[in-house]
């Protein structure tokens, strides 16, 4: 892990502090909006925008990177980010919020799949799959330390905006003076759903049902905190705790899913999750609850999105996983552009339990859904899966495509589905 740090410094530094930004725009954006008294209903879909605008950005930056180049799409949409943090601070208006989201989202999505571009670029078949889980630790780590940065000053002023626009400025100084060459980019063509959801009728259901979860999760957490009355202090140690947990369960959960089967543990995690939700339902926890509460959220939330890829491409040759994991991500994208929309909704009809009540229904339903699906085709020897990569649901499709290189190539024989 030292050596992959030394030769690639530049960028993880510079990928630190982007996520440093865009961790505190996120919760500073809920925590802001329940001080200006705009009700959780158009928060939500504010939280939705940015969902949106990744989604948007997924199908069009790569054929703006091939048009023009990486340099000069990276510093353009960096340019935009930076803007549109200061941006946010001018008027506390819903609408106009959203459509910040939606430019954030989009130009952060073309940010990343530069980034992850670089990346891999440099890296070499002997060190991608530990400088793909350097990539993933440096991103957890940007937004915990975001939450903690929204502790030192009043989130109803300016500065916490200015803040984040001057981390985002300052992330692409080693990344734009790195000695490293813009790699050649190539699009990667979606499966045809159907195609897909034959290969992995889990997988197609899992990861949109994981959309919704995660996009609620970590847009809705800080839209929830305020509406329950919780401190800033509070909030930001909920989020940093739902992205630790990510981090700290990732590499054990994936350690088992290679020996294990995955459908079942995806119903064991998912089952730990609805019960997670219930109980804080039910015995409404005070925050050291709350906080152990979004950890094992977040602890669950990763590592199942992971498995979901993993078990997918299990069933398919080597050569058709890109354009595979291309589709997921964008049912992906779709489940998360819904997520903080129905949350906002059920918080308006039920209060704040809402946000838990939504992220616990959707896990239920991945539960009974995995069980069911264990019944339908036997279950892979550990031999014949493919070897679990460290994915994290804010990966694009090029960070992607490189975990997948690391992976065995799956069986010819394999069960129907």
């Amino acid at each position: 892990m030292i050596s992959v740090l030394r030769s690639t410094w530049p960028l993880f530094l510079g990928i630190l502090l982007l996520m440093v930004g865009n961790g505190m725009q996120g919760t500073l954006l809920g925590i802001r909006g329940g001080l200006e008294g705009i009700p959780t209903l158009q928060m939500s879909v504010v939280m939705s925008g940015y969902f949106a605008g990744f989604l948007l950005g997924s199908l069009t930056v790569p054929r703006l990177i091939k048009n023009v180049g990486h340099v000069r799409v990276f510093a353009a949409l960096g340019s935009m980010i930076s803007s549109v943090l200061v941006l946010y601070a001018v008027e506390p208006n819903w609408i106009w919020w959203t459509v910040l989201r939606m430019i954030i989202g989009y130009c952060f999505c073309g940010v990343y799949i530069t980034s992850e571009s670089w990346l891999n670029a440099g890296s070499t078949n002997e060190n991608r799959g530990r400088t793909l889980s350097a990539y993933m630790i440096v991103q957890l780590l940007g937004i915990v330390t975001a939450q903690a940065m929204l502790n030192t000053s009043d989130p109803g002023g300016y500065l916490l905006f200015i803040i984040a626009s001057v981390m985002v400025s300052l992330a692409f100084m080693p990344i734009l003076l790195s000695r490293q060459q813009a790699p050649p980019f190539q699009t990667i063509k979606r499966m045809s759903f159907a195609r897909l959801y034959r290969a992995s009728p889990l997988g197609c259901v899992g990861i949109f049902l994981m959309g919704g979860v995660f996009a609620a999760l970590s847009g809705m957490s800080s839209v929830w905190g305020a509406a329950v009355g919780l401190s800033v202090a509070q909030i930001s140690a909920f989020v940093a705790a739902s992205y630790a947990g990510g981090l700290v369960l990732q590499y054990p959960i994936g350690w088992i899913s290679d020996r294990y089967d995955r459908r079942r543990l995806v119903l064991l995690l998912a089952a730990v999750g609805t019960a997670t939700g219930v109980i804080v339902v039910a015995a409404q926890p005070g925050i050291l609850g709350l906080v152990i509460a979004g950890a094992l959220m977040g602890g669950i939330a990763n590592p199942i999105y992971a498995l979901l890829l993993a078990y997918t491409n299990d069933y398919l040759d080597q050569a058709d996983m890109a354009s595979a994991s291309a589709g997921l991500l964008f049912i992906y994208g779709i489940g998360s552009m819904g997520g903080p929309l129905i949350t906002g909704w059920l918080m308006e009809v039920l209060g704040p339990d809402g946000f838990w009540i939504h992220m616990l229904a959707l896990l239920a339903l991945l539960t009974v859904y995995a069980g069911w699906r264990t019944t339908r085709r036997r279950a892979l020897t550990p031999e014949e899966q493919g070897n679990y990569a460290v994915i994290a649901p804010s990966a694009t499709t090029v960070a992607v495509e490189a975990a997948l290189d690391e992976r065995q190539t799956p069986p010819v024989d394999r069960p129907a589905a």
